[in-house]
C-alpha cells in the first residue's frame, strides 16, 4: 500500500490561525499541594487513511475544558504525569524528569481515536492511535519554562503546533518560579551588517524525468521543470522565494488506474501531487497539492476540480512555455517543458504528443488572414472606382 507520507496539506498555515484556546490546569498531590502547572495551546494535524490508497488530514485543536483525570505528582512512580483528556477519547501525555539541578520533558504521547466522527468521519482503520515525541528541554528547578513563539513537533502521521506555553513540574510551596524565556522569545539584538549582495537570480529549473510502475510495467510517464514560488513577509517585508526541483534528489511514486492516475514528486523541500482524471475521451490535470518546508517556515496548498494539462486518452500533452498554477494566495508552481501521459502507456514510451494551446504557431494563419483582409479592401474599393468612373461617362454622354 502506498502512502503519501508528507502531510500534505500538512497545514501549518491553518494550525496557526485556527480557532485555539488556552487550556489551563494545576495536578496535585494528595496533600492538595501543586507539583505541576501548565497553560498552553496545541493544534494537530493528523494523517489518516480512507481507503487503502488515500489518506486525508484532519486538523483540530485541543480545548479550554480538559480534564486530567490520570495526572499525579509521583508519588508511587516517582516520575510527575501531565495527562490532559478531551473530545471522544482523545489524550495528550507529558512525563517529567530531574536531577539535582534540572528538570525536563520526557516522553510526549499524543494519543487520539479515529472513531470520533467529528475529527476522521471516514476512518479506514478505526480505534486508537498514539504518536510519540519530545518536548521540554531541560529547566532549572524552581523555575516556570514560558515561550510564546511556536513549536513545531513532528512525528509519524501527527504534526502537533504548540504555543503560548507556561509551563512547569516540581512545584515548591504552591508558588511558580521565575519566568524562563525559551530562546525563540528572546528579542534579537540588531547587529551592524554591511549591505547584503544583490541576490543572484534562480537559475531556470533543470527538466526532471519521472515513472510511475505497476504490475504491468511503466504506466505514467513526466517529464517537466518545477520551480516553487512562495511570497512570504520577512521582518515586514513582502518577498519572493523561489525553490527549484532538483530532478537528481527527487523521488517519484504514484498509482495508476483506468480513470484516475496519480504522480508523486518528493524532493529534500518540496512535495508535490498531481492528480489526474478522465473525462470523454481526454485526460486532464484535475488536483495539485504542494508543501514547502524551508528556513522560513512550513507552507501547503491545493487547488482542485480543475481542466490543467488536458489530451486525448492515448496521446500525450506537451508544452514548452513556461506555465503558472497558483495552489494558494501565496504559493505557485513555475511549469516548464511539461510533456505528460498518465493513461495508455504502452512498451514502456510516449505516445503522439499533442501541443498545448501557448505553444501552437499562429503566425501563418495571421499573415494569411490579413492578406485577405487586405485583398478584400482593394476588391471593394477598385469596384466603387471603377462603378463611379461609369457612371461618370454616362452623364456626359446624355448632355
Amino acid at each position: 500500500m502506498e502512502r503519501y507520507v508528507s502531510l500534505f496539506a500538512l497545514s501549518l498555515l491553518s494550525l496557526g490561525f485556527m480557532q485555539s484556546k488556552t487550556f489551563d490546569i494545576e495536578v496535585k498531590d494528595s496533600s492538595n499541594h501543586t507539583c505541576i502547572h501548565a497553560s498552553l495551546m496545541v493544534n494537530f494535524t493528523v494523517q489518516y487513511e480512507v481507503n487503502s490508497t488515500f489518506s486525508k488530514n484532519s486538523t483540530f485543536s485541543a480545548p479550554s475544558n480538559v480534564t486530567i483525570n490520570g495526572s499525579h505528582c509521583g508519588e508511587n512512580s516517582g516520575s510527575p504525569l501531565l495527562l490532559v483528556n478531551f473530545g471522544n477519547g482523545h489524550s495528550w501525555s507529558l512525563n517529567f524528569t530531574k536531577n539535582s539541578t534540572m528538570y525536563s520533558g520526557d516522553i510526549l504521547n499524543f494519543t487520539y481515536n479515529t472513531n470520533d466522527s467529528t475529527f476522521f468521519p471516514d476512518a479506514l482503520k478505526q480505534g486508537l492511535k498514539s504518536s510519540l515525541t519530545k518536548f521540554l528541554d531541560p529547566v532549572l528547578l524552581n523555575r516556570t519554562y514560558k515561550c510564546m513563539h511556536n513549536e513545531i513537533l513532528r512525528s509519524e502521521n501527527v504534526i502537533q503546533l504548540i504555543w503560548n506555553v507556561t509551563l512547569q513540574a516540581y512545584v515548591q510551596n504552591d508558588t511558580l518560579g521565575q519566568e524562563i524565556t525559551c530562546d525563540a522569545d528572546k528579542p534579537v539584538v540588531p547587529t551592524p551588517t554591511p549591505p547584503a549582495p544583490t541576490p543572484k537570480p534562480v537559475d531556470k529549473p533543470s527538466v526532471g524525468n519521472y515513472v510511475v510502475s505497476d504490475d504491468t510495467g511503466k504506466c505514467l510517464l513526466a517529464s517537466l521543470a518545477l520551480q516553487v514560488n512562495a511570497s512570504l513577509t520577512i521582518e515586514g517585508k513582502n518577498v519572493s522565494v523561489l525553490y527549484n526541483l532538483n530532478p537528481n534528489t527527487t523521488s517519484s511514486t504514484g498509482t495508476c488506474g483506468n480513470d484516475t492516475a496519480t504522480l508523486r514528486l518528493n524532493d529534500t523541500k518540496v512535495a508535490i501531487e498531481f492528480d489526474f482524471a478522465i473525462k470523454k475521451n481526454n485526460f486532464y490535470l484535475q488536483e495539485v497539492n504542494l508543501t514547502l518546508e524551508n528556513e522560513f517556515g512550513a507552507l501547503s496548498g491545493a487547488i482542485q476540480n480543475q481542466s490543467f494539462w488536458e489530451a486525448s486518452v492515448g496521446s500525450s500533452y506537451l508544452c514548452h512555455k513556461e506555465q503558472v498554477i497558483s495552489v494558494s494566495g501565496n504559493l505557485h508552481i513555475n511549469m516548464f517543458d511539461v510533456r505528460v501521459q498518465p493513461f495508455g502507456v504502452h512498451n514502456g514510451t510516449y505516445a503522439t504528443a499533442e501541443d498545448c494551446f501557448v505553444d501552437q504557431d499562429f503566425t501563418v494563419p495571421i499573415v494569411v488572414g490579413a492578406a485577405l483582409g487586405a485583398l478584400i479592401i482593394i476588391v471593394t474599393v477598385a469596384y466603387f472606382i471603377g462603378r463611379k468612373r461609369r457612371q461618370s461617362a454616362g452623364y456626359e454622354h446624355f448632355s
